[in-house]
């Protein structure tokens, strides 16, 4: 189906059924505009002050736990758009005023959405630019797309200071045709967002254009194979969880869903049957570093949370296509640049889904089975940033286990290349067409408090005993686990020889068996980065060197990569944090986990690339006396038929 872009519009009134906010629930449309009014009538600023994140201010654990009624407050993030900096403030809308405000100098605010199109006309008119397009044979430059890439911080002299946009564009040959097929090689445009100039074009030659269409539009496609034969999901008895307001419930499981303009979703107050396992669990970061130094693709290191912001990049999710079977949707409601409320219409989207066997066992001597089958609540939304889709999916299973995945799809980067001649640092796709080597690494921040707001982290890595008289056999291996103290020495990598994982543990509540409860962290998908931590682009990623950190919970930390990534330095990241080495034994902690895709471009990623994975789980290790499935009744799926007997 198509993606529906976001639209900006005046405020909606609140979700039917949504009653009282909680304290976590995200910012009604209502109060955006509020805040709004607050701030404009506030006499702090002049006119022309944009808005670069509004979000809900959210109250501490302790707060939350003291049972009493709590402020209802904001963060707000503002920029000039003709000056640097950005202005930081707490709102109150109990108050109805601004609490703090503090300028924050030489900082950039994030590129905005309702930036994108503006940048492609600037591009587009600026007369070196089309010049450059004319020498490449193009004379209708509204036929030319510019896609707006993050321009990072690599000291180039003319750009000094300045809030910049690094571009690449294509040709689209007729309407919705697939322009990523016909890569415009060698130009680049830097644009200064705050004055609208176009301050540079960057040509390094002509590479032919290819013009051959690969399309994937249905309109475009002949011979289109027959859609498979309808699999229905149908749940005639209703759904087995509920919602009310922002709080979802299944099976054992409660957790309140909320979501802002620069992570998207996010989730709070994770518990099983009352336990408490995790406090907030967000995607916090991810960085995009490609391999090629050629031409201007060596500024290709996008982080495309910290200087886009997914919030505002989700989709309106469709039914029966993006989400299939009995669904719950839930809009986002954004603050927009100039103060307006976006909404996005079925931007969270709730269903189960079937998940296999949960357990089964047949006793061959009395020749009697008993079987369960697993189903999973699935919690997700789906954002497009430029060319590539980021689908984003939170698992809760029947046996207490926690998945996050990320689902990455859409079109891959296209470069323009002689025919058979990709290059070292690519993959030909198409005639004339090339992928670039590169990386998808995210970080999830998990504020954990398993059966409490205190634990601890373990290291767990299996051994083989060395052959001798405690191991005759040559067969012995264990498994030895070490406490992590503090944040230097929780600053891990994966081991796969050892097989390390990480366990959080509650020390102060002990399982049957006399240990403590806990959740085992399995870094299933982690990467190796190939870009040199001391250039230009690795000190702004620097959490992308280590598979797991930990630190005490500061509510100012809040990104791995830092709180103001466009244009950033690297100083304010989680190498920062972590090295006040401070105590994270027994403690409020929060962990931190780097995962992602290292993606060698195929022929079969284009002209759209198919779902690739990754993501990681969160599994119960003694937080259970047994089994937590085990108490599931039995049934048997009525609807299920032989093939040979199916109808139609």
């Amino acid at each position: 189906m198509d993606h529906v872009p976001t639209t900006c519009c005046s405020a909606k009134p609140a979700q039917k059924g949504a009653g009282a906010a909680h304290p976590l629930d995200p910012l009604s449309p209502a109060e955006f505009q509020a805040i709004v009014s607050i701030i404009r009538g506030s006499g702090l600023f002049e006119s022309g002050i944009l808005f670069e994140t509004v979000e809900l201010l959210e109250p501490s654990k302790e707060a939350l736990a003291s049972g009493a009624p709590l402020p209802r407050e904001a963060r707000v993030n503002l920029f000039n758009k003709t000056a640097d900096g950005v202005w930081r403030l707490t709102v109150s809308l109990d108050e109805a005023k601004v609490l703090t405000c503090r300028f924050v100098a030489g900082v950039k605010p994030i590129i905005q959405l309702e930036q994108f199109l503006e940048i492609e006309g600037f591009v587009r008119a600026d007369a070196r630019f089309i010049e450059a397009c004319r020498k490449r044979g193009i004379e209708d430059m509204s036929k030319v797309c510019v896609d707006p890439w993050s321009a990072g911080s690599f000291g180039i002299p003319g750009e000094e200071g300045r809030h910049l946009c690094h571009t690449f564009a294509w040709l689209r040959l007729r309407e919705d045709e697939n322009f990523y097929a016909h890569p415009i090689e060698g130009l680049n445009a830097v644009i200064d967002l705050k004055t609208g100039e176009v301050i540079r074009v960057d040509d390094y030659g002509v590479t032919p254009i290819p013009m051959a269409e690969v399309n994937y539009d249905a309109k475009f496609l002949d011979n289109l194979r027959s859609p498979y034969k309808p699999l229905d999901v149908v749940q005639p008895e209703g759904v087995s969880f509920a919602l009310e307001g922002r709080k979802l419930t299944w099976d054992q499981w409660s957790l309140r869903i909320g979501f802002n303009a620069r992570e998207s979703l996010t989730l709070h107050e994770i518990s099983y049957a009352g336990r408490p396992i995790i406090h907030r669990a967000s995607l916090v970061e991810m960085v995009v570093p490609y391999g090629s130094p050629e031409r201007g693709h060596y500024r290709k290191n996008v982080f495309d949370i910290g200087e886009y912001g997914l919030g505002k990049l989700s989709n309106s999710l469709k039914l029966g296509c993006d989400c299939l079977g009995a669904i719950q949707y839930l809009d986002a409601h954004l603050g927009g640049m100039g103060g307006d409320v976006m909404t996005i219409e079925n931007a969270i989207c709730i269903h189960e889904e079937d998940n296999g066997l949960l357990w089964k066992h047949w006793d061959f001597r009395t020749d009697r089975t008993e079987v369960r089958r697993a189903r999973k609540l699935v919690v997700s939304t789906i954002c497009t940033v430029g060319n590539y889709e980021y689908a984003l999916y939170w698992y809760f299973h029947t046996d207490g286990t926690i998945e996050f995945e990320v689902k990455a799809t859409g079109i891959i980067n296209t470069v323009a290349c002689l025919p058979g001649e990709p290059g070292k640092y690519a993959k030909e796709v198409s005639p004339g067409v090339a992928g670039q080597i590169h990386q998808h690494i995210f970080c999830a921040r998990l504020d954990m408090a398993v059966d409490g707001p205190t634990n601890s982290v373990v290291e767990c890595n299996t051994y083989a005993e060395p052959e001798g008289p405690e191991n005759p056999y040559g067969n012995a291996f264990f498994e030895e686990e070490t406490v992590l103290r503090t944040e230097l020495a929780a600053r891990r990598r994966i081991e796969p020889a050892t097989h390390r994982y990480w366990k959080i543990v509650n020390p102060n509540r002990l399982n049957h068996v006399g240990r403590p409860t806990g959740y085992k962290l399995e870094p299933s998908h982690c990467v190796t980065p190939y870009v040199h931590r001391n250039s230009p682009s690795g000190r702004r990623a620097e959490f992308v060197q280590n598979h797991l950190w930990v630190t005490p919970f500061d509510p100012e930390e809040r990104y791995a990569a830092g709180e103001y990534m466009n244009h950033s330095d690297g100083k304010d990241d989680l190498a920062a944090f972590t090295a006040k080495d401070r105590p994270i034994e027994n403690t409020n902690v929060v962990v931190w986990h780097t995962f992602g895709l290292h993606h060698v471009v195929r022929p079969e990623d284009f002209p759209v690339q198919p779902c690739i994975r990754t993501g990681f789980k969160l599994m119960p290790s003694g937080f259970f006396d047994r089994n937590p499935g085990i108490d599931l009744a039995p049934a048997v799926n009525a609807a299920s038929r032989h093939a040979g007997s199916c109808c139609g």
